[in-house]
């Protein structure tokens, strides 16, 4: 089966006001061991928060590294002021737990800290 992982993303009130409604946000999966480079990406926009994404092999950043290859990942967000998607201080982030992909999941990942 197609390994697909939705995840609520919602953004912790305490840092809304930190963020802009057409600020960039960044979701992304990472193996949960092994090479940092995401693993799959999807833009979206503070506005459209709290928003469920779904990412799995449609969204892999290169066909050599994709979603379904890996058992357990790791999933971020990321507001990002300039649209980069290198990190950059004053951007909130927040990280899931470590999620199997080859189980049901439903992890909310929530924006609740500043990268200084």
């Amino acid at each position: 089966g197609v390994q697909t992982c939705a995840l609520p993303i919602c953004l912790d009130p305490a840092l809304a006001t930190r963020a802009a409604p057409n600020d960039t946000v960044f979701i992304f999966a990472q193996a949960a061991q092994g090479p940092r480079m995401p693993l799959a990406l999807v833009r979206q926009q503070v506005q459209s928060l709290p928003a469920t994404v779904s990412l799995d092999d449609s969204t892999a950043m290169t066909p050599a590294m994709r979603l379904s290859q890996f058992q357990e990942v790791v999933v971020g967000a990321r507001v990002s002021k300039s649209g980069q998607a290198t990190p950059q201080s004053g951007d909130l982030e927040g990280r899931s737990a470590i999620i199997r992909l080859d189980t049901a999941n439903t992890v909310t990942v929530t924006i609740d800290r500043v990268i200084p």
